[in-house]
This record gives C-alpha cells, structure tokens and sequence, in this order.
C-alpha cells in the first residue's frame, strides 16, 4: 500500500495509467529493497518546481539503515541479486495455508490471496514459471486491491477446482481456479473466473513469467484482438481477458478490474510449446474441465469419511500424467523440519507411492487409477528388470542428479531439484508392485504385458533379496525388515495369480524369504526387528503388516502392532522412528503415512474402533484446503514437507474402504 500511496502522492491520479505502472514497478523494487535490508521510498519533486505534474518524472530514494556502510554500488548490485531471488514480492505463508490445482500434467500452487506462486511448464519436472513458493522470481496475482479482508476458499466436491473467497468491509468475492482439463502434455492452460457475491469490488492483476526458474527471458509481450501473446524461453503464451493490461519489463503484466455485485471476469492463461490457433473461451473451457473431473472421480458415498474420500481420489488423480506416472508431490524444497536439509524434489514418481495408490483404488474398485498405476510400473518393470530405479520422471525417463537454484528457498528450506534417491535399490518397491499386479488381476485387469511384468519382478527378487537396500525411508542400505516382509507379501498374491510352475516357484520363494527373515529380524519375545542389526521400534513394519504379511493369527503382528504404538505414538499421532536423543516430535514431525497404516494394521487385527480412531485422528492432519503433506508438525499444528502427499492420500482412500468395509479385494 505504500507503493500505492507512494504514486498518488507523486500527483497522479489514482486508477489512471500511469498510477498503475508506478505502483506495480515500486511494488517489485520495494519487495527487493526489503530482502536487502534497505528501506525504498518514492518521492514527486516540491510543488513549484520544474516538471511537476503528471508527467513529471518521479525520483527513487534509498534510505540506508543505521550504521551500514553506504556504498551506493554495492548495494545496488545486492538489490539487483536480491530481485532475482527474493520471491518475486509475494511473502510465504504457512504451508497448511496454500491450495494446489493440478490436471495430471502439471501442478500450481495458490496462495490465500490469490497468487499462483509455483508452476512448472510444461510437465511436472520441467522447469519453474512460477517459482516464488521457493523464494525465486515469477507470479501469477489476482487479488482485492483493498487489503482490509480475510479469505478463505474450498475445492468443489470431487474437484482440483479451487476457489478462494475473500472478504472485505463492503464486498465478497470468489476466484475460481483450475487447470484445465482434459489435459495436454505440451499445453496447460490455466483458467481463473472472479466474480463478486456482494456489493463492489476492484481486484488487481500481476503476471510475471520468469521461465527456467528465472534464469529464462520474456520476449515480444503484445496485444492482439484481446489477447496477450509472447515467447517465454521456448514457450508461447497467451493471456485472454486482460486486454486493458500494460507491459512493464520490471514487473510483467499488470492491470485492474472493477465489478459489481453479480458481474465476473475471466482470465485464461495458455503455456504451449507449440503455436496455438485455437480460441480461449472460458464458458467452454470450464465446462469440459468440469465434465471431466465428473468422469474421472467415482462416487465414494459408501466409504467412510466420503467427503474426504472423494477428495483424495481426486488428488491422486490430479497427480497423475496420460502417462500413467504419479508425482510424489507437486512441489520441491518444501522443509520437513527448518534448518535441516531434509527438503527434497517430489515432482517424480516413484514406483513405491504408484502402487500404494492402485492398491488404494483397487481396494475401492477397478477404476481407472488401477489402470495407470499397473500401465506405468508394468512399462517400467519390463525397461529395467532388476535395474528397476525407485523414481522415474513421468514419461519414464531418468531422474536427475540433486542440484542447488540460487534462491533463499522456502523459509526453513534449501533448494534443490533432482532426487539423489533414485540411485537407490529399494527391494520393498518389488513387492509393492507384485501386490498391485494380484489386485489388478482380482479386478481382472492385468494385462499380459503385466503378468510379463510380474514374473521378471519375481526373478529379480529371486537374485536380489538377500543383499541389502534403503528400505521405505530411504536410508542408508541394511537389511530392513520391512522391505523383506513387503517382497514376502507380493509374492504370496502374486502366486495365487500366476499360472502352474509360475506361481509355484512365487509361492516357494515367499516362504525362502520368510523364513530367513524370521530367523534373522524376529526376536525371541516374539517382536520384529527393525532390521537385522536394529532392535529398535519401527513404524514402517506396519505396512507389511497391514497387508498381511505376518498374518493376523500370527502372534508376532499384534506384538510389533503393540510395541510400535507404544513406544512412537503420542497424543494420538504416529513417528516412524526414534532418533537417539531427541524426543518425539522434535527431531520432525508425525508421520501420516504412518498413521494410515496403524489404523488399516490395528483393523486387521480385529480392533475397528482403535481402527476408526487412529482414521479420525490422522485425517485431521490436513489444512484448510484438505491437502496433506508428509508430516504433521503436533505442537504448532503445521503442514511440513512437499504438498500435497500422494501416498497420504492414497493411504486415506484405502482406509475409507476398507473401514466401511467396502472393498472385495481379499484381506
């Protein structure tokens, strides 16, 4: 508001041409002023003088703080560095606080007031136009320009549909948002409808492509017949419904609406890699996202929780690529705990977290998850064999080595793009992918390029179950239990599908691997192991357990069950494990994946209600927007790590089902 001032105050008139160009550009240069510890004011020359008025030239002033050396030089070179980096002027909020739209391409992030802070174009792994989530350059506002208001918002039932709701001393007003579907893997095109409930309202407009993570340029900004066209770094975009907008190099595209009480305005934004021709009409394009969300989100009224239910479906499905690859999250550098350096790339996919969803959407019915989860792990099984990688891009293609952006990051966080975990060998992910392989076939939907799939899955197992791997946490390698109990529980269902000699040799190597872990992980008081040369508790061996392997007769589950609940449970949330030293929850938060996999074990083993309550008590582990994340700070009551978790809300949609008993899937 002080840039705004700032410009009335220079004589020109507020709402004309000039006001807005002033206002924007000091908006972006105080933003950058402040992340340099400087102070930027905006000043007319006095009444009287020459070139008063309002076309005078307005003259910038820098204000240094007490006692920091004044070179003018340097300080203008550390603002320079510190607009490139400094979030583009959009201030970070708490992450419970952000909604995520997504089309199974691509995914951006909203923030309360309106702002799309993150988006990758043109894929999920494709680098950032909208990075200033992470403290870079590049944003997409709309907001109420009278900063008097509170908002709020919600997802239509069933949707990635977002809309935020803000309220001021004399207006409501909602901005829908959405990618729009059905989707393209070289096109997004990002749909924004304002419209006023009550009384009258003027709303701000701000696009700032910053391509390749701001390392990119604009070029050829211009209008035409209404819309906005230019080259952003290999990509043409085109924006429909901001006609009256101005160009300004230092803050993109700015502009302002004014509607009254039942008036809307659209805005479309299209990134393609091609030239496009085709029109921009909103009414038309919100009506086909519409239907296509319809079609693609079953009807989970039988489920426990079916509201939720049905919003995690719909996540799940707004992860997932034409491809069949589902991203771990839709962002990167998110901080699991400030300061630590556990802040990592999720735009991939990992094998593990895809068949953990098509079991969830098994568990439900064959719908069409089930075929993109068995699609891509069975496309990747049949590349690489025992080579299978933990994370692959969407497309199937390498993940990339970890690197560093020269961004402040989100606070608390660093940096990064790339995952260093996809050089990893996790054995458990064979077993996941076997056990979604058995679901599929229950459906009857494996294909034989699956069933393909699912025999060299147990050849490589046959070769690789002894050596030791980084288990589900991804750690160093050891000989992790769970890991070992999750092959043992693929290859059990597994033997049941495959045919004759097929499913014999399955049904012989489950009982190998079974009995040398037994022998080397099961204490004689009858309690899993965390690994073979780790006593201590794990909350990972839940996952096994959850899925029957050992079986529920067996006393060693309930006797793990009951020694992972009491020594990593607290106020009714779960931690996966013990850090020497610290108390639960101080070295990070609970985790929720976890929790899920309690209340699935503590049903199995007979105990609904103590099911019911572990469902009820980890569901609420969400913000306002119902989005997850991978941990759950307890004591701040905070969102930590990438948004939002698939295999959380994977994990969510399983126990709806199967707490209600809703599924036909065996237990």
């Amino acid at each position: 508001m002080a840039c705004l001032h700032a410009a009335t105050m220079a004589g020109l008139a507020p709402g004309s041409e000039r006001w807005r160009t002033a206002a924007c550009v000091d908006l972006a240069v105080a933003t950058a002023f402040a992340a340099a510890g400087l102070r930027a004011t905006r000043t007319a020359p006095a009444a009287g003088r020459p070139g008063t008025g309002a076309d005078a030239p307005l003259r910038r002033t820098l204000r240094f703080p007490t006692g920091q050396p004044g070179n003018p030089r340097a300080m203008n070179e550390r603002v320079g560095a510190q607009a490139e980096v400094g979030g583009g002027g959009c201030p970070p909020w708490v992450l419970r606080e952000y909604g995520v739209l997504a089309d199974g391409e691509r995914g951006a992030v909203v923030d309360p007031e309106g702002r799309i802070v993150w988006l990758c174009a043109p894929r999920w792994h494709s680098d950032a136009v909208f990075s200033a989530l992470i403290g870079g350059p590049g944003y997409f506002g709309v907001e109420p320009v009278d900063r008097w208001h509170v908002w709020g918002g919600y997802y239509e039932d069933g949707t990635l549909i977002r809309v935020s709701r803000w309220v001021s001393s004399d207006a409501v007003i909602e901005c829908r948002d959405a990618l729009a579907m059905p989707s393209s893997v070289d096109r997004l095109v990002l749909l924004r409808r304002m419209r006023v409930e009550h009384g009258a309202a003027r709303l701000r407009l701000t696009l700032d492509p910053r391509p390749g993570f701001g390392a990119g340029r604009v070029r050829d900004p211009r209008p035409a017949d209404g819309v906005w066209t230019a080259d952003v770094d290999g990509l043409r975009l085109r924006l429909a419904g901001a006609q009256n907008a101005r160009w300004h190099p230092e803050a993109g595209l700015c502009g302002e609406f004014r509607l009254g009480k039942g008036e809307h305005h659209d805005l479309v934004l299209e990134l393609s890699e091609h030239e496009s021709t085709e029109r921009l009409e909103p009414d038309r394009l919100w009506e086909a996202t519409q239907d296509a969300w319809r079609r693609a989100v079953p009807d989970c009224s039988g489920l426990a929780a079916p509201r939720d239910a049905r919003h995690a479906y719909a996540v799940l499905r707004g992860l997932t690529s034409s491809s069949g690859g589902m991203v771990a999250a839709a962002t990167t550098s998110l901080p699991e705990r400030a300061d630590t350096g556990r802040n990592y790339d999720y735009r991939f996919a990992w094998i593990r977290d895809q068949s953990y969803a098509g079991l969830a959407v098994a568990a439900h019915g064959p719908h069409e998850l089930l075929d993109s989860a068995v699609r891509f792990t069975t496309e990747r099984i049949l590349a690489d064999g025992e080579g299978l990688r933990p994370a692959y891009d969407v497309g199937g293609g390498r993940v990339p080595r970890e690197r560093g952006l020269p961004f402040p990051g989100y606070p608390g966080g660093q940096d990064r793009i790339g995952n260093h975990a996809a050089e990893q060998f996790q054995l458990d992910a064979f077993g996941e992918a076997l056990q979604l392989f058995a679901a599929a076939a229950h459906h009857d939907r494996l294909t034989p390029d699956g069933e393909r799939a699912a025999v060299v899955a147990v050849e490589a197992v046959e070769r690789n179950w002894k050596q030791p791997d980084a288990g589900l946490w991804e750690l160093d390698e050891r000989w992790w239990t769970q890991s070992r109990l999750s092959v043992v529980c693929g290859l059990r269902r597994i033997a049941a599908v495959l045919p004759g000699p097929l499913g014999r040799r399955g049904a012989d190597l489950a009982e190998a691997v079974f009995a040398e872990t037994r022998r080397r992980c099961l204490r004689a008081d009858g309690r899993w192991r965390r690994a073979a040369d780790d006593d201590g508790p794990e909350a990972a061996l839940l996952t096994p357990l959850a899925r029957g392997c050992p079986s529920a007769d067996d006393p060693s589950s309930a006797v793990t069950r009951r020694f992972v609940e009491d020594e990593l449970a607290e106020d009714g949330y779960l931690y996966r494990f013990r850090r020497p030293g610290v108390p639960l929850g101080e070295a990070e938060g609970a985790f929720l994946l976890c929790g899920f996999t309690m209340a699935l074990a503590t049903d199995r083993l007979g105990d609904r209600t103590g099911a019911l309550r572990w469902f009820e008590r980890t569901r609420a582990a969400c913000g306002p927007s119902g989005l997850f994340a991978e941990e759950y700070d307890v004591r701040q009551r905070q969102l930590r790590g990438n948004l939002p978790q698939a295999f959380v809300h994977a994990l969510l949609l399983e126990c709806a089902v199967r707490l209600n008993d809703a599924s036909t899937l065996p237990r």
